[in-house]
């Protein structure tokens, strides 16, 4: 979540009463009492889903029931994207307690870390589950990587989710499987914003055809009609099982050292080591952008954490970054010092400076109402995608 902490001194600054977000973060709006659009959002998901109550529940085990049936007499009756962290292992673990027969996936940008690595094969082989793992050229990744450095925009690690995005569809197209399953709980991590942070396919082919240098072979974009082929012709369904039922994250990590061996990275998003930098490093060093509020404001919402202590913890508590990071970065992209320094103190540009999908996902917001009703899309993908979005905040 994009927050400007200098900006809690201007004049027209204001604070959710209820979360930690402020004026600073993208559309963000406050109702009456002062609590704003994204804890209505939150409360909104929670009813729809019926999130952790009955209603989730019977939702849920409807749901399960239709992936057994379409599953029958197949190897796998879902996909699981795995990464090595809490969400993703425990989706696992989840899977086989409910009689499902998962296949993991697992997209490798050769940024893992080692632990999130031995994480993964920990938790598959206890647990007998197959492992689908797609390799991606570690040249051709770091030419990505290096022209969004050189693009100055924030999302420098879009590509790696939109290649897990993809290599998940395929796995599921290969094995003629009709559910995907993810590991994400709105109620955990909280709401992304919906402004300056946003991509696509096309936006990552129009930064690394002006910026880059390689012919991208190996990695596994995902351009418009190829997304169109998953959801619309082959009808893959996207399921968030944690926005149904009662997801505890620090009980997910008990349950995970306990039975698998399973160990603790560090923090949210820090099981790879390019992920790790985004968040602790070129974010906030760059754009003053520190994602760490929207897990402390979904635990002040959730009654998990005092607000006060979140507060106090984001504005007075620096983000965690891994000893050698940058150097590691550096040394990976080819960087001076130099060089470096020059792409840090860069002026920062947005999305929307550069060629993508937005706009023809907003023109077919009918069709993508009908695609998030039958589960083919995630409602978030039809929030923040299929909506004008006021990014110039």
């Amino acid at each position: 979540m994009e927050l400007t902490k200098k900006r809690s001194l201007a004049k027209d600054y204001k604070i959710c009463k209820r979360c930690i977000y402020d004026t600073s973060v993208p559309s963000i709006s406050f109702n009456n009492q002062g609590i704003c659009n994204y804890c209505e959002m939150s409360d909104n998901l929670t009813f729809e889903y019926g999130t952790g109550n009955n209603k989730g529940e019977e939702i849920l085990s409807g749901i399960i029931e239709e992936i057994k049936r379409t599953g029958k007499n197949k190897k796998y009756d879902c996909i699981v994207g795995v990464s090595g962290g809490t969400d993703s292992s425990y989706m696992l673990h989840w899977t086989i307690e409910k009689g499902l027969r998962p296949l993991a996936v697992h997209y490798d940008n050769t940024y893992n870390t080692a632990i999130a690595t031995q994480n993964i094969t920990n938790v598959t082989k206890k647990l007998n589950i197959d492992l689908y793992t797609y390799v991606v050229d570690n040249n051709e990744v770091d030419d990505i990587y290096k022209s969004f450095f050189l693009s100055n925009v924030p999302e420098i690690d879009a590509c790696t989710d939109i290649a897990l995005a993809e290599t998940m569809y395929r796995a599921a197209d290969q094995y003629g499987v009709k559910y995907v399953l993810e590991g994400h709980s709105f109620i955990e991590e909280g709401i992304s914003p919906l402004g300056k942070n946003y991509f696509d396919g096309k936006y990552i082919s129009s930064i690394h055809k002006q910026f880059g240098k390689l012919k991208l072979k190996t990695f596994p974009n995902m351009p418009f009609w190829t997304f169109i082929k998953w959801i619309v012709i082959k009808k893959i369904k996207k399921i968030r099982p944690y926005w149904y039922l009662y997801y505890n994250k620090e009980d997910a990590k008990t349950l995970l050292k306990e039975k698998y061996g399973w160990q603790d990275y560090g923090g949210h998003h820090l099981e790879n080591r390019m992920t790790a930098y985004s968040h602790s490093i070129y974010f906030p060093q760059k754009f003053d952008i520190d994602y760490r509020n929207n897990t402390l404001a979904a635990k002040v919402r959730n009654g998990k954490m005092n607000r006060e202590i979140a507060i106090k913890e984001y504005y007075e508590t620096p983000p965690h970054i891994e000893d050698g990071l940058v150097d590691y970065v550096k040394k990976r992209m080819n960087f001076s010092d130099e060089e470096y320094e020059k792409i840090m103190k860069a002026k920062p540009k947005y999305w929307y400076e550069y060629p993508t999908y937005k706009k023809r996902f907003e023109r077919l917001r009918p069709l993508f109402t009908i695609l998030y009703k039958s589960n083919l899309v995630p409602k978030s993908f039809y929030i923040k995608y299929c909506f004008p979005v006021n990014y110039n905040k």
